[in-house]
């Protein structure tokens, strides 16, 4: 499964988009699941593909006539009720410097997930259909990742956060349980973008990190020789959405993923004993998902 997830954070209207698109392989091909949802009025269109295409360089995929990315811009057609085209402009990338999201991790074979967040800012020019709603979307920020393996974990946490003060702060973490054989070791990485020059990455071995997940709440911290770093979420009285999750060999996807849209997320940067930052946004991502089930 080669993954992509897109979030859009539009502060002045207190309004958060997802965007989703999972390609799977399987014996009979290709299929793509594919989904749109939004923090008002719980809305969530999902479907499912039966074609394909992701770039075998790039950061590129498409979905037959249901969503089509690639650096620069997102188009989501679900429905005349659930429509999303956007651009993105003033991007800041991951940054040029060895290995990804993971770090050392990412080279090694064999893991079940692999994680990337590969847009870390962007302003967004366009608008989206939710429903009866139109929602315009010019001057709103931008998140992606992508994700890649086999397999999902048995049980994995992850969370995401910009519409802080700092309109170039973004925070994300993700983690999972590592199943090697009969033994299963939680890992987590945490991305700190404080701007356009400087991007910290605390992730195992070469950072010591830490992660809770449970009743509504999530907890990191993360430690390097350099850095620490202390993220405090909740659900701020807020549902979650049940996003889907594939199922490659199945060609089917669980809504399993819980995925609060607009949560909280209180983070806290340090320096040696310098506090760099401490800032919070009520518009964070945060989720926690089970392992789908099998039949």
């Amino acid at each position: 499964m080669e993954g992509y997830f897109w979030r859009i954070t539009e502060a002045r209207s207190g309004i958060v988009l997802v965007a989703l698109c999972g390609v799977s392989l399987g014996e009979a091909g290709p299929w793509t699941a594919v989904a749109l949802g939004a923090s008002i009025d719980g809305f969530l269109r999902q479907a499912v593909a039966p074609s394909a295409w992701a770039s075998p360089t790039g950061l590129g995929v498409s979905a037959g006539k249901e969503l089509e990315a690639d650096e620069g811009q997102l188009r989501v057609e679900l429905g005349a009720d659930a429509h999303l085209e956007v651009r993105f402009a003033d991007t800041s990338p991951w940054p040029p410097r060895a290995f990804g999201g993971l770090g050392p991790a990412q080279s090694i074979p064999g893991l079940g997930q692999y994680w990337h967040p590969h847009l870390l800012g962007a302003r967004v020019e366009g608008h989206a259909v939710l429903g009866e709603r139109t929602v315009e979307l010019d001057g709103a920020t931008a998140y992606g990742e992508k994700n890649w393996g086999a397999s999902f974990p048995s049980r994995w946490w992850w969370g995401e956060a910009q519409g802080f003060e700092d309109p170039g702060l973004c925070v994300a973490f993700a983690g999972g349980v590592i199943e090697r054989g009969p033994i299963g070791l939680p890992a987590t990485s945490v991305v700190v973008h404080l701007g356009r020059d400087e991007t910290l990455r605390l992730v195992p071995p070469l950072a010591v990190t830490d992660a809770h997940a449970s009743d509504g709440t999530w907890r990191v911290r993360a430690r390097s020789p350099r850095h620490r770093v202390e993220l405090e979420g909740d659900a701020n009285g807020t549902d979650p959405h049940l996003l889907p999750v594939p199922i490659p060999a199945e060609r089917r996807v669980v809504n399993t993923a819980h995925q609060h849209l607009a949560g909280r997320m209180r983070v806290e940067v340090r320096s040696g004993r310098r506090v760099r930052l401490r800032a919070e946004s009520t518009l964070a991502g945060l989720e926690v998902g089970p392992a789908p089930e099998r039949r």
